[in-house]
């Protein structure tokens, strides 16, 4: 990602310098060193995966522009469409293509050069593929993949995603006041 070996050398000296020490019936049982990767609520976890997860941008945004994934063309009004290939909140990724073979398994070898070039693992067993209407071989699309099939409506985030706007609207308790026009 171009960083200096300085900045290189910071981060390792503040990942390699934190030790421990756990309490035996009250009594401290010394200070030992971290092993492996970060302690849980460390603050720079949430620098270093952003960094992380700058290698899987910068692979699909370059999958999208050579033809390989195509995103998802959103319109309004006048503006020309939007083409929205993928988005990132926290450890949560959704990413848009088409259901077609080639672009699964281009999104697949996406997930591998990922994986080897950061490090991170993607967990497919908790990832889901979600077809938006009739999509033939389904099932073969999400082995090859690695996944399981979802269907709409779903929730994303606690969002409901393929909910008509309706049901939506009604629930939110919309009321009109009647005034003096």
């Amino acid at each position: 990602m171009g960083f200096g070996s300085k900045w290189v050398g910071w981060m390792w000296s503040c990942l390699s310098s934190a030790k421990f020490s756990v309490l035996v019936n009250g009594v401290h049982a010394g200070f030992f060193p971290s092993t492996k990767g970060l302690r849980q609520g460390d603050p720079l976890s949430p620098y270093l995966f952003v960094m992380g997860m700058e290698v899987l941008d910068v692979l699909i945004r370059r999958a999208v522009e050579g033809g390989f994934l195509s995103g998802c063309n959103i319109r309004g009004g006048s503006e020309p469409p939007l083409n929205i290939s993928h988005l990132f909140f926290a450890d949560d990724t959704i990413i848009f293509c088409e259901t077609r073979k080639d672009h699964l398994t281009h999104l697949s070898w996406i997930v591998f050069w990922f994986e080897a070039a950061s490090g991170l693992r993607i967990n497919l067993a908790k990832s889901e593929i979600i077809p938006i209407g009739e999509v033939v071989e389904m099932e073969e699309l999400a082995v090859e993949l690695g996944c399981r099939v979802g269907s709409l409506p779903s929730q994303y985030l606690g969002l409901p995603l393929g909910v008509p706007i309706e049901r939506l609207i009604c629930g939110m308790g919309w009321k009109r006041e009647s005034g003096g026009d």
